[in-house]
């Protein structure tokens, strides 16, 4: 007999090779490990943005050499979506979902990044979001809207619930964003009986805290991973690009729900990251969004991980 889950992944192989993408993408993009902690990236595609998505408020004559510098146009942006994956003994977390097939049609590639690394929706045991945008959110569910990572308990920041889940957010995000939040509340919905909640602070998993990163939404969450001396710091969308975001930290993004509270994020995040020679992973940033930020010229600059 054919269950649900086998259909899934039949039609997920069927899609995967009809698919125009070459087999030689690199699916698995950074691999470190830390501690017993096995980290990778795992690539969930690419959006397709309007430049003005972020740079609507920054001022164009400071913003123009900044574009010609990292050779981009002020109209059309393309950045990676790159999930964190920490393999800890018998756990397998996977840091957001990327945005299933219903966003983008460059993204929502996470089923064929897992497969890549010999893994199933089924082995994954922690899902953890930073945020609920769709991009990281969408693709928790599958085709007859089941959570699509069956064994996995789902852990979110009891602020980013809380807005989401309040049904005046919908009236009062605004009508470019309405549709993230009619989406978040389907989403996250059908797992409001089995979600785990966490505050800043907190020691989420063994090694991992979770660090309170609002601005970009309300109860955005970034996460610090330890082991010694060594540490790794998952930032989510709190450091939205390589360019602007690390060059202008201060200056306001239209990416950002709380623009100003996400400007004192990035400058907070920056500092701490580029003064404790951390390692960070960022979910848009690029070559796998594993790297360093080094002060340079009064801000920062972002060094890939290779």
């Amino acid at each position: 007999m054919t269950t649900r889950r086998d259909f899934l992944k039949g039609s997920a192989a069927m899609m995967a090779a009809m698919a125009l993408t070459p087999p030689s993408i690199a699916w698995a993009k950074n691999s470190l490990t830390l501690g017993k902690k096995q980290i990778d990236t795992i690539h969930d595609g690419t959006l397709v943005l309007p430049g003005s998505f972020i740079f609507e408020p920054m001022p164009k004559d400071e913003l123009a050499p900044i574009l010609t510098q990292y050779h981009l146009t002020s109209d059309r942006l393309e950045p990676e979506c790159n999930m964190t994956l920490v393999r800890d003994g018998e756990k397998v977390i996977l840091f957001d979902v990327g945005s299933g097939p219903n966003f983008q049609p460059t993204a929502g590639k996470a089923l064929e990044a897992l497969e890549a690394l010999d893994l199933s929706v089924e082995d994954v045991t922690h899902i953890v979001f930073t945020h609920a945008h769709p991009d990281h959110l969408w693709g928790l569910l599958d085709d007859f809207d089941d959570p699509l990572f069956p064994n996995a308990t789902h852990m979110i920041g009891k602020a980013e619930w809380d807005y989401w889940m309040d049904p005046n957010t919908v009236n009062t995000i605004g009508t470019a964003r309405t549709a993230f939040a009619v989406g978040a509340q389907r989403r996250l919905e059908v797992i409001e009986d089995a979600i785990t909640f966490f505050k800043d602070g907190e020691e989420i998993l063994p090694g991992i805290a979770a660090r309170a990163s609002i601005g970009h939404t309300p109860g955005h969450m970034s996460f610090e991973i330890r082991d010694g001396s060594e540490s790794l710091m998952i930032i989510g969308d709190a450091i939205g690009n390589h360019h602007v975001a690390f060059e202008k930290p201060d200056w306001a993004s239209g990416s950002d729900q709380d623009q100003p509270k996400a400007a004192k994020t990035r400058l907070g995040l920056l500092d701490q990251i580029a003064s404790e020679n951390m390692r960070l992973i960022g979910f848009h940033l690029p070559d796998g969004g594993m790297g360093h930020a080094e002060k340079h010229n009064g801000g920062f600059r972002f060094i890939p991980e290779v």
